[in-house]
């Protein structure tokens, strides 16, 4: 009986290594699949007909939102290479302040893609270069599309800040919103550093009641809180001098822990005697000085106010606002154009502001006091967002915030280009088209990653409820044929010149989401192991 022959098994040449490279490969999958998730789960809220997430925490708090950066930010995730996309929405915010979204869609584009390539064969160093010189080309299509603006040109302005509120939920008012931003956001240009637009000189006050459509821009202040109205205290005042102090109108108190024992009442008569006297005389300094409204900052350390000096200041017809945050003060006194007062002894007139009316008037549920007409105003605007219930004000105070970024934008580097995916096929054809020139690796990986692009317009098809393949198509055919400004109209369901629909945006909206997805795509490509330290 013969017996079976048996393999032997090849032994290793001279010089050659084996190198396992199961454990990398497992880690890099992992990475993007952690990140392609992520992707997937906000790519549905793209576009004005995307879809919202509601957003409940474990202390009962909820959040109805489409704005990529918010929802990111309230998820609890747990991988790094999800965080990473986290993050990214979070860059893409402080870069631009809108396309939050489209920066994690596009970067989860990239990554299917390049896990393609990675399954190919392809070195993921290769990969990692291609997307760096892709990214460089981007920009350049996309610059080559843009059209110069000038802030005096509004309309511009107030289309580009329509075309962000329009995928938000308060969509609807985004013909009151969008001038609004704009002529807040233009109120505070400085004409010596006209490309600089600082957003912390734009205030939004958040009140309870009414509608979204009762939102207004103040040239001025608001206070969400009331007078004080102990022993009947004026609640509106003409010709206003305004002082923000930073002392306390209260008797003082020991520097260190310590209690006084009182035994007689004619030293109980004497010691409230004197502090009515050290009251009383403070009120005297800060009514010799003209003041008639008092704004005086919260206090850690013992009471601001009394109700025996907030009785004095109303005999003395100051009315007053107590409570103001220490953080609102250098905004306070920009606006009003006027010093801080930190002691009672440096309580002098030069350091007043003035004012031609300060009230107490109703606002939804509450009170709000105004200060408008103010003298030599600091360019500062404030925002008075009004709505029905929470869960809107929140969101119309987020999309505002998203149309200030756009117009500081704009501010920065003023330019336009068409929006509804136009831009986004653009790039993916002429880079495809780019690719052809190169040779070897880098042309396969930089042809697969322009293909990724198409991911935006046919992302706005699918959550429009259009035919997504149908529509991207065609759109490939009218940009092959010169039409670069041809895009998705979702309202219509239609391919239509998007700058004639005045669907536009800021070029700096586009160029940092395409910059800021290949550099987070290019690090997770680049991971190999994770390392866990405890």
């Amino acid at each position: 009986m013969a017996t079976p022959a048996v393999a032997a098994a090849p032994s290793a040449r001279k010089g050659e290594t084996y190198t396992d490279t199961k454990r990398r490969d497992d880690v890099r999958g992992a990475n993007i699949a952690s990140a392609r998730s992520v992707a997937d789960a906000v790519r549905t809220s793209l576009g004005p007909r995307g879809m919202d997430k509601m957003i409940s925490s474990g202390d009962q708090e909820v959040i109805i939102t489409n704005d990529g950066a918010t929802i990111l930010s309230r998820m609890s995730l747990l991988q790094p290479a999800a965080r990473m996309l986290a993050e990214l929405s979070r860059s893409q915010d402080a870069a631009a302040g809108d396309g939050t979204t489209t920066v994690v869609v596009i970067a989860g584009a990239l990554l299917r893609r390049a896990q393609s390539l990675l399954a190919a064969g392809a070195h993921p160093t290769a990969a990692a270069d291609s997307l760096h010189r892709l990214a460089a080309r981007a920009v350049q299509v996309l610059e080559g599309m843009a059209i110069p603006i000038e802030l005096t040109d509004r309309d511009s302005l107030v289309k580009s800040a329509s075309t962000a509120l329009n995928s938000k939920v308060v969509s609807q008012y985004s013909g009151l919103l969008a001038p609004l931003a704009v002529d807040a956001a233009l109120s505070v240009v400085d004409p010596a550093h006209p490309e600089l637009l600082d957003l912390r000189d734009i205030r939004i006050i958040k009140k309870l009641g009414g509608t979204v459509d009762d939102t207004e821009l103040v040239r001025g202040l608001i206070f969400d809180k009331k007078a004080s109205h102990a022993a009947g205290g004026p609640s509106r005042i003409e010709n206003a001098k305004i002082a923000v102090i930073q002392f306390q109108i209260s008797p003082p108190k020991t520097d260190i822990e310590q209690s006084v024992i009182v035994s007689d009442y004619a030293q109980m008569d004497r010691i409230l005697r004197e502090e009515r006297n050290y009251i009383l005389g403070m009120v005297k300094k800060i009514k010799a000085s003209g003041c008639n409204v008092l704004l005086i900052q919260k206090s850690i350390l013992r009471d601001a106010v009394t109700e025996l000096s907030l009785h004095y200041l109303a005999k003395a017809k100051i009315l007053v606002v107590k409570d103001v945050e220490r953080d609102e003060i250098e905004f306070i006194t920009k606006t009003l154009n006027c010093l801080p007062i930190a002691n009672i002894e440096h309580f002098r007139e030069d350091k007043l502001g003035y004012a031609d009316v300060v009230e107490e008037v109703s606002a939804g549920d509450g009170k709000i006091v105004k200060i408008t007409g103010i003298r030599d105003m600091g360019r500062t605007a404030t925002v008075l967002v009004r709505g029905s219930n929470q869960l809107v004000i929140d969101e119309a105070d987020r999309s505002l915030h998203d149309a200030l970024c756009v117009i500081r934008c704009l501010v920065n580097k003023r330019f336009l280009i068409a929006g509804g995916g136009a831009p986004e096929i653009e790039m993916s054809m002429q880079l495809a088209a780019w690719s052809k020139e190169l040779h070897g690796m880098e042309s396969y990986c930089i042809k697969e990653f322009a293909d990724a692009l198409e991911v935006i317009p046919y992302t706005l098809a699918e959550n429009a409820g259009l035919n997504p393949i149908a529509i991207v198509t065609e759109l490939r055919n009218r940009h092959a044929k010169g039409e670069k400004n041809t895009g998705i109209n979702v309202r219509k369901g239609q391919i239509t010149n998007i700058l004639e629909e005045n669907v536009v945006q800021p070029l700096l909206v586009s160029t940092s989401a395409i910059s800021l997805a290949c550099e987070c795509v290019r690090m997770i490509l680049k991971i190999d192991d994770i390392v866990t330290v405890r």
